[in-house]
């Protein structure tokens, strides 16, 4: 049995928890109408349009959500994502679902890590839409910069990762993280968490073995194999791609400027709110979600399953034209030539013509690598 009581501070929204969060909402509609124009920042009379639809139709079903799966299912998915596709993206797609879930299932989706918001929300719209029950989210505290954006998350099942913390603390949280993330999945919730912590900048997908050990750690004290606890939790490589990417820019700098400090980089106190926005708002192109196979063998140990998962992520995610194009564009090539004949190659680099030559680089290499992966994986 499932018992809430220990982890009220970091679960999400629930029963009057969510209902109080809404009535939050209803009194403050400018908060909801400053998200619109986040999504909508156009200055004409359909911007506006837009805006005001947006948020009467927020408003209108907040009365409806007595828990964070009526407000994932209402809102995030009935009006939020539709119209970020509507707005952002050419084609969303998905496959796995049918063919490698059970409905009566849960799992411990495990992704590769693109953009702050929609790599698991957009999870859950294939997920709704292919009548699945939806999961809650692993997040970081370090993106509640205010509690305008806490309410938001807990109402889209975020479970709070907290991360600035003493040694011995950051450790006994993390042991309950893991109970919470085990007993979750066993009273039949999916949970969804990022293969490392943080956004890959690079577009090299690998998973930290150190999200792996943390399943085993609240099990290991009562003696559970970790073999049984992987087999248990039903975790499911799931990789997100994206035809654009629109912080490319700004992970480039983030990255270069990190290399050029010896690893140090200090973030502004905004600006993971301005990479959520940005990668709302900004155009995606095609976006493709590939769900893979439980992992059902036994494992010896984390960096096991760890490869497993890289695996199914490099052989799942769906290349696009941008990613043929730069590897071959690096290489000297047209060998792949076919793969993007439709793609206007000037249009695309005249997007980076700004960049100096080294930001420039890293941009082209962060497209070109989940190619490489994928050949790697295939040789």
């Amino acid at each position: 049995m499932f018992d809430r009581s220990k982890f009220l501070d970091i679960e999400p929204y629930d029963r009057q928890d969510a209902e109080a969060a809404c009535q939050r909402l209803k009194a403050h509609p400018e908060y909801i109408y400053a998200l619109a124009t986040a999504l909508y920042p156009e200055v004409s009379e359909e911007a506006y349009a837009r805006r005001k639809a947006f948020t009467a139709g927020v408003l209108a079903r907040l009365d409806e959500v007595h828990g964070y799966d009526d407000f994932q299912k209402k809102i995030t998915c009935g009006v939020f994502l539709e119209a970020i596709l509507e707005h952002t993206v050419d084609e969303f797609t998905y496959s796995g679902i049918q063919e490698n879930l059970d409905p009566d299932e849960s799992y411990l989706f495990i992704s590769n890590h693109r953009d702050i918001v929609l790599d698991c929300a957009l999870l859950d719209l294939a997920l709704y839409r292919s009548g699945y029950p939806i999961c809650e989210m692993a997040i970081g505290d370090n993106l509640l910069s205010n509690s305008f954006i806490e309410d938001i998350f807990k109402l889209n099942g975020a479970i709070i990762v907290k991360r600035d913390l003493p040694v011995r603390e950051k450790y006994l949280e993390t042991v309950r993280l893991s109970e919470y993330f085990v007993e979750r999945i066993a009273s039949g919730k999916s949970v969804w968490v990022a293969q490392k912590s943080g956004r890959s900048k690079d577009g090299l997908d690998v998973t930290h073995p150190s999200i792996v050990k943390m399943l085993h750690l609240a099990k290991k004290r009562e003696g559970v194999p970790f073999s049984e606890v992987i087999r248990n939790c039903h975790i499911v490589p799931v990789a997100v791609s994206y035809e654009y990417d629109p912080n490319d820019v700004s992970k480039a700098r983030e990255e270069v400027v990190t290399m050029h400090n010896d690893g140090d980089y200090r973030k502004g106190r905004y600006e993971d709110v301005f990479s959520m926005i940005r990668g709302l708002r900004e155009y995606k192109g095609d976006v493709h979600i590939t769900f893979g196979k439980p992992l059902r063998d036994e494992y010896a140990n984390a960096d096991d399953v760890a490869r497993e998962i890289d695996r199914q992520i490099h052989l799942g995610y769906r290349l696009c034209d941008t990613n043929w194009f730069c590897y071959d564009y690096l290489n000297g090539s047209s060998e792949n030539a076919a793969q993007y004949a439709d793609l206007d190659k000037d249009a695309f680099l005249s997007r980076f013509g700004h960049l100096n030559e080294e930001v420039r680089t890293f941009i082209i290499n962060s497209y070109a690598n989940p190619v490489r992966s994928r050949l790697e994986e295939l040789r």
